[in-house]
């Protein structure tokens, strides 16, 4: 985990998460930061009121608080998610020095952030196995440079099971890397679903990570995790844990609320267990710095 640095420097994390050669035995956990997403009420009203001043806050704060990168997500259709989403990425880009994770199902959309985003490479958000998403998404990806999320989706829908989840995401990672990104550039997310739908679901994930690690090793893995605990009591406490576990699999990503103190600190010993952090050095820097204690300061 990129340890908090706030609003500083430009490029440091560009460093960290696009490195040529990735080491799994240091392999830290790339947080993309998720709450400027026009689904969450505050946002959508900060958006149609263009309260640029509420947003840049939220993005510095996740920044700091140690995300690599950015998410924004407009939560908008049509013709006018183009023009939130430009919005968005114009006036979070003005403050923060990590790259922004550009978060849209809308290509024009996608296309249109592009054209006005001026940072570090961002990650596009997503690509799926799906035959017009790969159409449409795939080129901008290549021409731009940028990372992306290849969500574990195709035509046939939602994956049923670990299998599922892993042939597609073989198919997905080839015809990506078929076109010349780089494994490092690609971060699978295997698809996290609601815990409360299936009594399987977090297994599914657990065994899938673990498998799309075995053959991916250079590419990167990431997921919705808070997705796990939709609907149950005491979702802080399932996110938690399903991150150490995923982590212990090979997870080395998390679009999670980096704002959520004890969240951080889970994948902050996380790491150190799973023998990603040498000598314990990251863990013993952020218990100085007050960073494993203290009540969670999460959005929810």
């Amino acid at each position: 985990m990129r340890l908090p640095g706030g609003c500083g420097a430009r490029g440091s994390a560009v460093s960290d998460v696009q490195r040529d050669s990735i080491k799994e035995e240091m392999r830290e956990v790339i947080v993309i930061g998720e709450l400027i997403n026009g689904t969450r009420k505050p946002i959508a009203r900060a958006i149609a009121e263009r309260d640029a001043e509420y947003v840049q806050s939220l993005a510095c704060e996740q920044a700091g608080a140690g995300a690599a990168y950015v998410d924004v997500n407009a939560g908008t259709t049509g013709d006018k998610e183009i023009e939130d989403l430009a919005w968005l990425v114009e006036v979070v880009q003005e403050v923060v020095s990590v790259p922004l994770s550009l978060d849209s199902p809308n290509p024009r959309a996608l296309e249109r952030a592009l054209e006005v985003y001026k940072g570090p490479k961002p990650l596009i958000n997503s690509v799926t196995a799906e035959a017009e998403r790969i159409e449409k998404v795939l080129p901008l990806v290549v021409s731009s440079g940028a990372s992306v999320i290849a969500l574990c989706l195709s035509d046939r829908g939602m994956p049923a099971d670990a299998e599922e989840r892993v042939a597609v995401g073989k198919d997905l990672v080839g015809t990506i890397m078929g076109a010349g990104v780089g494994p490092e550039r690609i971060f699978i997310d295997p698809v996290v679903v609601p815990q409360g739908t299936d009594h399987r679901a977090g297994s599914w994930v657990l065994d899938a990570i673990g498998q799309l690690r075995a053959l991916f090793p250079d590419c990167h893995i990431t997921g919705g995790l808070s997705n796990i605990s939709y609907g149950l009591p005491e979702r802080r406490l399932l996110n938690r844990i399903f991150v150490a576990m995923c982590v212990a699999r090979g997870l080395d990503s998390a679009v999670i609320d980096p704002l959520d103190r004890e969240m951080m600190a889970t994948i902050c010993a996380a790491e150190a267990l799973a023998g990603r952090d040498e000598w314990c050095m990251g863990y013993l820097q952020a218990y100085r710095e007050g960073k494993l204690g203290g009540p969670s300061q999460g959005q929810g």
